[in-house]
């Protein structure tokens, strides 16, 4: 009789060795499932950015919807800045207006085409004239969709014998995009218009 309860004694035991050995690895199981799912959410919020192709760096991506009303304001800088800076140099001016021209639509081709209908790319390079420009505002109304901007700026013409400071001021709508290696942030520039783009200053250059 002792001998058969010994036995039964130790098959318990064996019981609840195998009993408390699965709720551990299960347990262990557990904790690395969720630890593996918080390892690749937490990767997910994590780009790898090229830096002018040359080296890997890391970078954190914030919440989209946070970062979006800065990444419209960037777009319709950098729209301004390539469609309205130019050098004496026919493949310079070509380059930047590629890449505006992929930020908009037709509207920024039309008036696009009215520059070279009047020959203002053919004036800067025969006249050695160099544009830039300097970015003062970009103004976005969000409340309604497609939203609605409005730009000021300020060009700044050097000619061989004077300097000409002119004001831009510019509307227009973006609407959503796909992103592209050619349009980064999504948006597309739409109705875009000129409204105000006359001379403030003009001064003489002083020559040496």
């Amino acid at each position: 009789m002792k001998k058969i309860f010994d036995i039964q004694r130790k098959f318990r035991f064996t019981v609840y060795v195998l009993l408390a050995i699965s709720l551990l690895v299960i347990g262990f199981s557990s904790f690395v499932f969720v630890s593996s799912l918080k390892l690749v959410e937490r990767s997910r919020e994590k780009i790898y950015v090229l830096d002018n192709g040359k080296s890997l760096l890391l970078a954190l991506r914030e919440d989209i919807s946070e970062n979006r009303p800065a990444e419209a304001r960037d777009h319709v800088k950098r729209f301004h800045e390539l469609f309205f800076t130019m050098e004496p140099d026919k493949q310079y001016i070509e380059n930047n207006t590629r890449e505006a021209l992929h930020l908009a639509d037709g509207s920024a081709m039309k008036q696009h085409r009215s520059y070279k209908e009047n020959n203002v790319y053919n004036q800067v390079i025969a006249s050695n004239i160099s544009m830039t420009l300097l970015t003062d505002s970009v103004q976005i109304d969000f409340s309604a969709y497609p939203y609605q901007f409005h730009y000021f700026g300020k060009q700044r013409i050097v000619r061989q014998s004077t300097i000409t400071l002119r004001r831009l001021e510019t509307t227009g709508q973006l609407r959503n995009s796909s992103r592209t290696d050619n349009n980064p942030h999504g948006f597309l520039i739409e109705n875009w218009l000129i409204t105000d783009n006359r001379d403030l200053d003009t001064q003489k250059r002083k020559s040496f």
